[in-house]
């Protein structure tokens, strides 16, 4: 069974820095383009970044443009998201998914997001004033 599992939030205060890593359980992860969500309560789940598989190609929504990085380590079955200067409206509950596609939809809209076929079950992260 695919399995993702999400690590690394927490809660930080603005201007900090987390680290969150996605696992692949029971598959191999570099064949397929992964992409990170967060959800912000009462609010839609939103696409913020993507990853090639085929060359590595990342892609990042505006907001999150310059302070966030996606990187794969294949060695450990991963999809991290390194991000930096923190603020407010970055808190909500990150997602990693995936919809067995080595490519990424580079808008990371909507569309994208529907059709993704496997999700992790989100880390939290709380970013204080």
């Amino acid at each position: 069974q695919v399995q993702l599992v999400e690590s690394g939030g927490g809660a930080v205060p603005a201007g900090g820095t987390l680290r969150l890593a996605c696992v692949a359980e029971h598959f191999t992860l570099r064949y397929w383009a992964v992409g990170w969500f967060r959800q912000a309560p009462g609010k839609e789940r939103e696409g913020i970044s993507c990853i090639n598989s085929r060359d590595d190609s990342t892609f990042y929504q505006d907001s999150v443009k310059g302070r966030f990085t996606v990187s794969r380590d294949n060695a450990k079955n991963a999809v991290y998201l390194q991000m930096d200067h923190l603020n407010l409206e970055d808190s909500g509950k990150y997602f990693c998914a995936m919809d067995q596609t080595e490519v990424c939809q580079p808008k990371l809209d909507a569309t994208w997001r529907d059709g993704m076929t496997y999700w992790g079950v989100g880390t939290p992260v709380t970013v204080s004033p």
